[in-house]
């Protein structure tokens, strides 16, 4: 890992970005160490953590010892291994600022991102807000004015609805990874509401019998013996242990006797969009009204909007959608994206990821919240508005 103390990234040919320096120093003033990483990055912390909309847009390679690279497709993960590998104090600080590699459609694969990882601080709250108002100061050290259109999620309030409806967990882990992907989310609603009206244990005696024992090992074992046989179609994308793990998820549905009420109270709570200022009383009344309790998880979203209002946000200005998430799995509670106009490309994107350090090799669990700028996209906006530049 490599500190720096100096300005931002330049770009190709060594001239620096019209918010490289204002950037650099605004990260410095804040207290954040720079740091780079290396351009080619292993490809299986991407992989595991990621999600599949990021991993299916990284470029790939391999290296001389067979290992999977990749080109960097973002810091976060890379900030974290050299904070490991570097074994630094906490809570610590760091920002970054140079190219990262990504397929988007209609835009270039290599652009540039800068932004702040702040690992460490047990006040969630706090850090939280503090992301958050620092994006927006970001954004003002481009050159840019207060954006129009700030959006706010919580993962973690997402989870704790799961759990308070007592669903299975094999659908909380579905309904979580869908998080974020309203097309998805809704097709798995669907699924779930057919899957709860109707029997789905029309199967072999001896798998049954096999599920109701509880035993995944044998179950893995009996449905491999009939795909050879071909008792059961061969599906080349799952394995027998797959298989025998989402038979156990359908015995653990029909079990539930889940019915439409729990469905119903789901949709109303992903339906909830509101200021952020109304959000917290919102939430206590879908609370009362349904019975059921997010926990610790709205204490945490209370906080963290009075440490922003004390931060002098407006939280009036800032949008709350319960359904709003990010498109990589490694979040675990707040997720934000600031754009320059509602329906937009978002120009910053940020939020809480608290088990991924852990993940990655850290001895013990560290709290974890960022934000990352697309650079290039804050460029186009601003020729595009014609701000002038710092």
């Amino acid at each position: 890992m490599s500190l720096l103390t100096g300005s931002g990234a330049a770009r190709p040919g060594g001239s620096p970005a019209p918010s490289d320096a204002a950037l650099a120093a605004l990260f410095a003033d804040l207290g954040a160490v720079t740091v780079e990483t290396p351009l080619l990055q292993r490809a299986e912390p991407y992989l595991d953590t990621a999600g599949e909309d990021l991993r299916r847009r990284i470029f790939l390679t391999r290296g001389e010892g067979g290992e999977t690279l990749c080109l960097r497709p973002d810091f976060t993960i890379p900030v974290c291994l050299a904070h490991i590998e570097g074994a630094a104090g906490l809570p610590r600080r760091y920002a970054y600022n140079g190219p990262v590699f990504r397929q988007r459609r209609g835009e270039p694969a290599e652009f540039r991102q800068a932004g702040i990882e702040n690992l460490g601080e047990e006040n969630r709250a706090a850090a939280d807000s503090q992301a958050l108002a620092e994006a927006l100061a970001a954004l003002r050290a481009c050159g840019l004015p207060e954006p129009a259109a700030v959006t706010v999620g919580d993962q973690a309030l997402f989870e704790a609805f799961l759990t308070a409806l007592d669903l299975p967990a094999g659908w909380q882990r579905r309904l979580v990874r869908c998080f974020g992907r309203d097309d998805l989310l809704e097709a798995a609603l669907a699924a779930l509401s057919r899957e709860a009206d109707s029997d789905p244990l029309d199967l072999d005696p001896a798998v049954r019998a096999l599920l109701r024992g509880g035993d995944t090992v044998a179950l893995a074992e009996h449905v491999r013996t009939l795909m050879d046989a071909g008792g059961l179609p061969p599906n080349r994308g799952r394995t027998p242990e797959e298989i025998a793990e989402r038979l156990v998820e359908k015995m653990a549905l029909a079990n539930t006797r889940l019915r439409s009420t729990y469905l119903d109270r789901l949709r109303a709570f992903l339906a909830l969009d509101c200021p952020l200022s109304e959000a917290p009383a919102r939430l206590e009344t879908m609370e009362a009204q349904s019975g059921v309790e997010f926990g610790p998880a709205l204490d945490l979203f209370r906080d963290r909007a009075a440490s922003l209002r004390a931060a002098g946000v407006d939280l009036g200005s800032i949008r709350y959608r319960a359904a709003f998430g990010r498109t990589l799995d490694y979040y675990t509670g707040l997720v934000f994206e600031i754009a320059a106009a509602p329906g937009a490309e978002p120009l910053v994107g940020g939020g809480r990821y608290d088990r991924l350090v852990s993940y990655l090799g850290a001895p013990t669990p560290i709290p974890a919240v960022g934000f990352a700028l697309d650079l290039d996209r804050i460029a186009a906006a601003m020729a595009a508005g014609g701000e002038g530049r710092p």
